[in-house]
Order: C-alpha cells, then structure tokens, then sequence
C-alpha cells in the first residue's frame, strides 16, 4: 500500500512515482497537439480547434490532477481501514450485549407453577431465587346491557357518556385527570353499530355484542386496574329513546339499565413475602431480573421463580471473545504494518495500546483479594506478537473456586467484560477524540473535502483555458484557412505562367 502522513494526509513514493507518471503524460499530449497543429498548418486541411484546445488544457493541469486523485485515493484507503476495525469492535459489543440479556450468557428466571405468571428477564440481571404468591388477578370492569330481542332494529339514538374513575361500594369518584367522552349514536344503528361506535370512540373501551338464547346484549369492557372503572349516562332522542338501557352507575345497577359482570380491580400478590398490588398483570422490573405476567392466582400455595446458571456457557463465550479480539488484531496489525495505510495513524496506534493492556486491565474494582478482577484471571493472556490466547485451565480453576464472582463478570452493569469491551468501542468510535479511530475519520474526511474543493477549481481553471484556446486556434483557423486560398490562387497562376514559357 501507499506509505502516506498520518497527519498532512500526502504520499511519499507514491507521490513522486505520480508526479513524473503526470509529466510524462503532460509531454506526450503537448506534442501530440503541437503535432496535430504543424500538420494542419502545412497540409491541407482545416485546424481541430476542439480536440487540440482539450489535449493542451489537459495537458497543461494533468500532473496536479492526477497527484490530487492520488492523494483521494490513498485517503479513501484510510478511511475504509479505519472504518473497518470501528466496526469490528462495535461488533463485539453488541454481541456481547446480546449474550448477555437475551443469549447463553443471560441468568433467565423460571417458574416452577407456570399456570400463576409467565417470568421473563427484566433490564438487569438478577440472581439467587424469589417465592411468588398471588391472590387476585388485575382485571377490567366489564357492564351487561339487558337483552335485545334479535329482530330488534333500532335501540334508540342519541348519546352515551362515559366517565371514567374509582367505584367504592355504591360510591363513584370521577378522575379529574381523564376527560369524559361522548358517543353520538344515530337513529337507526344496530347494536353492532353501538359496539362499534364505543370501541372506535377513543375511550379505550371494547364492546361487542354477545348472543344468548333470549336475544343479543351489549357488552362493554374496559382496562385492567381499579382507577379504570367507568360510568355511562344516556342522553335519549326523545323522539327514539332506548338508550338508557346501556346507562350504568353504582348507585343504580340494577334500574333498568346495564348490569356489572366484573368490577375493576388491582391485581394483589406477595414476592418474597412483600404485598404489593399492580394495576395490570403484566408486570415489568417486578424484581431485579423479573418481569411477571400474572395468569392465576395461587394463596397459600407459592410458588419458586429461580434463575438459569450461566456459568456453563462462560467458558464457550471465552473463547468466542477471544476468536473476536484475534481477529481485530489481525486486521490492525496488516493496517498498521510498515507502507500500510494506517502506519503510525493516532487512532490505531491507541487501539493497539488498549488492546495489549486489555488483560491486565482490573475491569472488578471492587473484587476482593480471592475473586477474579481480571480478564487474567479468567486465563486471558497476550501473546508477544499481539494476540490473544485462553488458558482453559486458568478458566475452569475460576469458576471452580469462585462461580458467582465469575458470572458478576459477565453481566451488563458498571463494571465486567461488557463494560470494559463497551468502553473500549465507545473510546474508537468517538469522533470528538483526536486520537480515536472516529477521530482519525473525521480529520481524513476534511482532507478528503479539501482536495475536492482544490480539484474543483483545476476543473474550472481547465475548463477556461480550453475556451481560451478555443477562440485563439478558431481565429488562427481562419487566418490559415485565408492563407491557403491565396496559396491556391497563386499556385495556379505560376502553373499557368509556367506553361506559357514552355
């Protein structure tokens, strides 16, 4: 590759090479136009005005175009071999994330009563095991309307209001944070239409119609949780009433209008012997590690959420990361090698720094004196000429010893593998820091645009001296053009002399 500066961006052998590669093709255009021109001044035909006007102006700027071409090229180079390794850690990282929350390397809670609560990972990883007991369920209020005969064709028109809030006993407190919403219902709508128009309203209700022997009803329902529960007040067509059929409130249950079928309430559970209510069964971040969705209820009777052991999948992730790390260092080391493209470049020579200090590195600051604290520790090692290696023995010994402080290792927290390896592809990718890898793009993308900017204006510069030359050959053109008329008309007189003589 082309040996270039890491810091004026310009080419050394490569640039003399390019230099006398441009004279020399800058001397053969020019006697190729000064031939082209002799030509058509001693023979018979007219000057080439275009084609020699573009052979001397690209002659005349060949040589600093093409060195400006090279320098691009050799910038682009950087920039690709830079690109390239920035993407390899990134890589790495989020692999690693990946392991971590979702793949072989993630403590996965489990349920030992899978019909209570489906368990999923929270957003950290949690340990040990938790006792879960439910005693009730969230769920929404769900209103009955009475039935309708089937063959009915209009339940009335006008509006339905619903209010939403909290229910105690015959009691109803509206939430001041949630405004009322009003469903207009047109004469002439079916029920399924009425079911249609509440669901559609925006309230967040869902209504359909339910058949039974005696005809159909109108059945509402509404979000899980106590604050969900809702009134519903008719506003009749006085010319087609009906709809207070479909009215509903606590004090008035059973007058006439909807029934309750289900109140709104919260769901109560125990974990780890804690009380604790939640206005959905779904349930996010119940404990370190633990998302519930609550599906039955089991008092008296709880049941045992454990988390999977990762450990069995540290030693297969070791040698993963180890394949990952080997691999970047291979590439730095032939981007980094002598007459390579990122030779003596800021941001490689700092990787390279960080990667040979990467296993002594104490990446555990608060690991006691008999707990690993080091990539060392897990039989981590570098070799002399920059690679990596794993001491298995090393490894298998640590999680012997010590299995949990192994695993903290490996979790998604302040401090670990993960966040050492993260720190690391943040520190390449950052492009306000002079000395990383991104930085490094950023000041070879400037020089990219400042070549751009100079061969712009040779294009331009070019561009005016062929017109230029343009209308100097056309005026010379015509000069010879009138020459060689008089050299015709001459040339036939002193034939017709001559043939007089003789």
């Amino acid at each position: 590759m082309t040996t270039i500066s890491s810091t004026t961006g310009t080419s050394t052998s490569g640039t003399a090479s390019t230099a006398t590669t441009a004279s020399t093709s800058a001397a053969t255009s020019t006697n190729s136009a000064t031939s082209a021109l002799l030509t058509a001044l001693g023979g018979s035909s007219s000057i080439d005005v275009s084609g020699l006007a573009t052979q001397l102006s690209q002659a005349q700027y060949a040589g600093q175009v093409n060195q400006l071409n090279s320098r691009t090229t050799a910038l682009s180079t950087q920039i690709s071999e830079a690109s390239t390794l920035m993407n390899m850690t990134s890589q790495l990282a989020s692999s690693l994330d990946s392991l971590l929350t979702t793949g072989n390397l993630a403590a996965t809670p489990q349920i030992a009563n899978s019909q209570v609560a489906k368990v999923s990972a929270g957003t950290v990883q949690g340990s040990g095991s938790a006792l879960l007991e439910v005693s009730a369920l969230a769920q929404g209020q769900t209103l009955a309307s009475p039935t309708v005969a089937a063959s009915a064709t209009d339940p009335g028109s006008g509006s339905l209001t619903i209010t939403f809030g909290t229910v105690a006993g015959s009691g109803f407190t509206a939430d001041s944070s949630k405004s009322a919403v009003t469903v207009a219902i047109a004469k002439g709508s079916s029920l399924a239409q009425i079911a249609t128009a509440i669901t559609a309203s925006g309230a967040g209700l869902s209504a359909y119609v339910a058949t039974n022997a005696d005809g159909q009803q109108l059945v509402i329902s509404g979000p899980q949780g106590a604050a969900n529960a809702f009134t519903i007040s008719a506003s009749e067509d006085a010319s087609d009433p009906g709809l207070a059929k479909f009215a509903w409130n606590p004090a008035a249950n059973s007058s006439g209008g909807a029934t309750l079928s289900a109140a709104a309430s919260n769901a109560s559970y125990k974990l780890n012997g804690v009380q604790r209510t939640s206005a959905s069964n779904a349930i996010t971040d119940a404990a370190p590690g633990i998302s519930l969705n609550l599906t039955g209820t089991n008092a008296g009777n709880p049941t045992t959420i454990s988390f999977s052991d990762p450990t069995s999948a540290i030693a297969s992730s070791m040698n993963d990361l180890v394949t990952a790390l080997n691999a970047i260092t291979t590439e730095l080391g032939t981007d980094t090698a002598a007459g390579a493209a990122l030779n003596n470049n800021p941001g490689a020579r700092a990787l390279t720094q960080a990667l040979s200090s990467l296993s002594l590195t104490r990446i555990m600051p608060n690991a006691t004196a008999d707990q690993p604290a080091t990539l060392a520790d897990l039989g981590l090692s570098t070799n002399r000429d920059g690679s990596f290696s794993l001491d298995s023995t090393v490894l298998n010994k640590a999680l012997h010893a010590n299995p949990q402080a192994v695993s903290a290792m490996f979790t998604t927290g302040l401090h670990g593998v993960y966040a050492t390896i993260y720190t690391l592809s943040q520190t390449v990718n950052d492009p306000t820091n002079g000395n990383s890898l991104a930085g490094s793009v950023k000041s070879l993308n400037t020089q990219q645009s400042t070549l751009a900017t100079q061969l712009g204006k040779l294009t331009d510069q070019q561009t005016a001296l062929r017109t230029q030359l343009i209308n100097q050959f056309s005026a010379l053109n015509s000069v010879v053009l009138s020459d060689k008329s008089t050299q015709s008309f001459l040339t036939q007189q002193v034939a017709l002399w001559t043939n007089k003589t003789n």
